[in-house]
């Protein structure tokens, strides 16, 4: 199975096609609510979509990583990461459609 990428444009092409509503319209219902859920991660908050699954942002801590070309210690500085966790149904959903 070929690996394909779903671009932002196809997106709004789906939502248009899914709902009949003016692509111009549909690009900015798209784009709002990717800018929500940004804007909640930003704050810290955990986004919870049920049924597909939970965004949530991470501390990591400061730690000693190495180099991998010269293998020396390295220092890694503290960050934020962002995670997610699948629900189930989407887990279920996608282990379905592999063999396709």
């Amino acid at each position: 199975m070929k690996a394909t990428t779903l671009t932002r444009a196809e997106l709004f092409e789906a939502v248009h096609n899914e709902l009949g509503l003016p692509r111009q319209e549909c690009a900015a219902l798209v784009e709002r609510t990717l800018d929500l859920v940004i804007d909640s991660l930003e704050k810290g908050e955990t986004v919870k979509l049920s049924g597909f699954g939970v965004f949530q942002v991470r501390e990591k801590n400061a730690r000693v990583g190495r180099n991998p070309k010269t293998g020396k210690p390295a220092a890694i500085d503290p960050r934020k990461v962002i995670s997610f966790r699948a629900s189930q149904i989407m887990k279920a959903r996608v282990d379905a459609g592999v063999g396709e």
